[in-house]
């Protein structure tokens, strides 16, 4: 019985990692390719093909090493290349103002 709870619970890991590596690949298709080059990451392909890796690795071929491999590349995309991207675009926090800006610009306190 118990084997069987861990066995569940490996499953539901596997596939929480299909998922992020599918949400990393739409993710890397979505952004431009100027964004990588401006942000000093590798080129949209690359991610495109390490990730589309992960992704058939998560489906068709279930080892845990290569799986691991893959969760490890697909968080340096969430970590580190995602943000980069994000910034370069403007995509970062609304239109890219510092926490201290109201509305209808900063808000300087009535100085």
């Amino acid at each position: 019985m118990l084997l069987t709870a861990f066995g569940g619970f490996l499953s539901l890991i596997f596939l929480a990692m299909l998922v992020l590596a599918v949400v990393a690949l739409v993710m890397a298709a979505v952004a431009r390719e100027d964004a990588y080059r401006a942000a000093d990451k590798q080129n949209k392909m690359f991610w495109l093909i390490i990730l589309g890796i992960t992704v058939a690795v998560n489906l068709l071929v279930p080892v845990i090493f290569l799986q691991i491999a893959g969760l490890v590349a697909t968080i340096v995309f969430f970590v580190d290349v995602r943000p980069a991207l994000r910034q370069v675009s403007g995509g970062g926090r609304g239109r890219g103002g510092s926490s201290s800006d109201g509305p209808y610009g900063p808000y300087n306190g009535g100085r």
